[in-house]
């Protein structure tokens, strides 16, 4: 559907806002949110705003920058990250972490709550992982405050990232057996309608959410790495999705970055326009 905005620019709707995402902890639980309020230039809100690094990290808060994955408890590193559930509180800037039965709250606001935090996910990575905690211990990570301008995201330009849910679900049919759980792809914004892959030729231009929402800047397709090999139930590693992508379509891309350039309220539901 071609339709004229107020301004008179052709736009064409191109999707829906199937479901919404944020991350608090990078590589742990993701959590659905049903309304988020998005900013010029800023990240998706509560996304990426803390890491445990593995070991020094090399990470400097008064010059932060992206670095490598690889430095942090990730599903990338350690699978046994899934056996994790855990939820954040951004308004007590509390840390609930479930691993089967035990539930137990950690204050991220305070030095005591990051360290006790950090040696819990050490006494399951070191049961479940060739990890030794005494070797590389862990210590969580806070992005600097008052700043929109960083969060642990993998890419420097994650600001936001999209998730076509017709691009997993083309890969599932390829490579046979059940429909892929979308929560391995850790995106942002799931979107319905759109055709599998499509969005990877909309670099440079700008989504809309909403007859007068936030604006979106495509920046690039996202590339996949081994993280999403990792069943978020289960926390067994039971696919090759970076093979399989790459096998069927040339590519380990699925799923786009965007940059925020007007701020708006985006919910479940909401239309996604394409501005030509």
């Amino acid at each position: 559907m071609v339709r004229l905005s107020e301004t008179g620019a052709k736009t064409e709707m191109t999707g829906t806002v199937s479901a919404l995402w944020r991350h608090p902890v990078k590589g742990f639980t993701p959590e659905a949110v049903t309304q988020a309020t998005l900013s010029e230039g800023a990240f998706f809100p509560f996304d990426r705003l803390f890491a445990l690094e593995v070991g020094p990290s090399g990470f400097d808060p008064e010059a932060p920058r992206t670095i490598s994955k690889m430095k942090f408890a990730v599903l990338a590193r350690f699978a046994a990250v899934a056996r994790l559930r855990t939820q954040y509180d951004e308004d007590r800037a509390v840390l609930t972490v479930s691993d089967g039965g035990e539930t137990v709250e950690f204050a991220l606001d305070t030095g005591a709550g990051q360290q006790a935090l950090a040696r819990h996910v050490e006494g399951v990575l070191a049961v479940n992982e060739d990890y030794d905690p005494v070797v590389q211990p862990l210590n969580l990570l806070a992005a600097p405050e008052l700043t929109d301008a960083f969060r642990f995201t993998d890419s420097g330009k994650g600001f936001v990232s999209f998730l076509n849910l017709n691009s997993l679900r083309d890969v599932s049919a390829r490579i046979g057996g059940p429909a892929l759980d979308p929560l391995r792809l850790r995106a942002n914004i799931w979107v319905e309608d759109w055709s599998a892959f499509e969005d990877h030729r909309w670099v440079g231009r700008t989504l809309r959410i909403g007859d007068d929402g936030p604006e979106l800047e495509v920046l690039k397709p996202i590339v996949r790495c081994v993280a999403t090999h990792v069943n978020p139930t289960t926390a067994e590693r039971d696919i090759d999705l970076c093979t399989a992508l790459w096998d069927n379509y040339g590519h380990r891309d699925c799923g786009i970055y965007a940059r925020i350039v007007k701020g708006g309220d985006v919910s479940p539901g909401d239309a996604i326009h394409l501005v030509a």
